[in-house]
């Protein structure tokens, strides 16, 4: 399957759908932004993907911390020569036909944290905003919801992501490699997440107003970011890098991000979990071998990155449209 043939299945089987009037928009702004642009590697990623095998497997488990998709004596040989070709792997973890892959991030643990406080996904529709490879739409879809959307502009994401889809029936979950800005007003998703995304934005409130739009009126948005503490006026703006990241530009204290969303206009807003990364949950591994928390942090006070500010600490807010 060349990668321009990578959305036919999302196109098809939301004909009938809402999402049905804006696929002209959409499609516009895939030939823009992805089609027509050309990547170094787009070559080396179509050969090792068209070289997979094709197999459709019965077996697959989205519900539980490991993403499972496949079980070994339905292949003859190991299928991790290949997965090491879409290298780094960094949200998972997943398991294709019972090769782990132990990904940089332990996102289990923050789906564990997330889906205790969040409105039942069953039957919903979810958008899900810098979605990565896509590790938790599969887990949306094993919480009940009815179609999962991500968008993430990373291309090695989407081929992993499509290395998953490759190898199941048709599943509603579905990656679009755009950014969040060139999206329309959908006014018609149940649930938006944007995990992760808020602290690379230059600015937030845009934001927040675009995922205000995504929603329809009295849903829910699941937002988790970066935080400080800090009373309501508390907003670290590094002054270079943060934890080694050169795009990280607003670090708001959890009353001030409530603030800020209530000004764009949601309601209903609490902070559900406030959480300080550990290593353990982002780690270099054998799928994952650059630098990763343990090189951002200084190494004599974990409680300190390395430019000397506060360490990376993550809150979950949930607020309605």
């Amino acid at each position: 399957m060349a990668n321009e043939n990578f959305f036919d299945e999302f196109f098809v089987n939301t004909s009938d759908t809402p999402i049905k009037s804006f696929h002209g928009v959409l499609r516009n702004l895939l030939n823009l932004y992805f089609e027509s642009q050309v990547h170094g590697r787009k070559t080396e990623w179509d050969e090792a993907f068209a070289n997979l095998p094709e197999l459709t497997t019965r077996h697959w488990q989205f519900n539980a911390d490991l993403v499972k998709i496949g079980q070994r004596h339905e292949l003859r040989a190991s299928l991790e020569p290949s997965l090491r070709k879409f290298l780094p792997w960094r949200k998972g973890p997943f398991s294709f036909f019972d090769t782990k892959i132990d990904t940089e991030w332990r996102s289990d643990w923050k789906w564990s944290r997330i889906e205790k406080h969040i409105t039942s996904l069953a039957n919903r529709n979810v958008l899900d905003i810098g979605c990565g490879n896509g590790y938790y739409l599969f887990r949306m879809l094993g919480a009940g919801a009815s179609l999962a959307l991500g968008i993430d502009p990373t291309r090695l994401f989407l081929y992993q992501f499509q290395i998953a889809k490759r190898f199941l029936p048709t599943t509603p979950a579905y990656l679009l490699p755009l950014r969040c800005e060139h999206l329309p007003e959908f006014d018609l998703f149940d649930t938006v997440f944007s995990l992760g995304v808020l602290y690379h934005r230059r600015s937030p409130i845009d934001h927040l107003t675009e995922l205000l739009s995504f929603l329809r009126p009295g849903g829910e948005l699941v937002l988790e970011t970066l935080v400080i503490n800090g009373d309501k006026e508390s907003v670290l703006v590094p002054p270079d890098r943060y934890a080694k990241m050169a795009n990280v530009w607003f670090l708001p204290s959890t009353l001030a991000l409530e603030s800020w969303l209530q000004k764009t206009g949601f309601k209903h807003i609490r902070t559900v979990d406030i959480t300080q990364t550990i290593i353990e949950e982002q780690r270099a591994t054998s799928w994952m071998t650059f630098q990763s928390l343990a090189d951002f942090l200084e190494p004599n006070n974990p409680d300190l990155t390395v430019e000397g500010l506060p360490a990376p600490k993550r809150a979950i807010v949930i607020a309605e449209k």
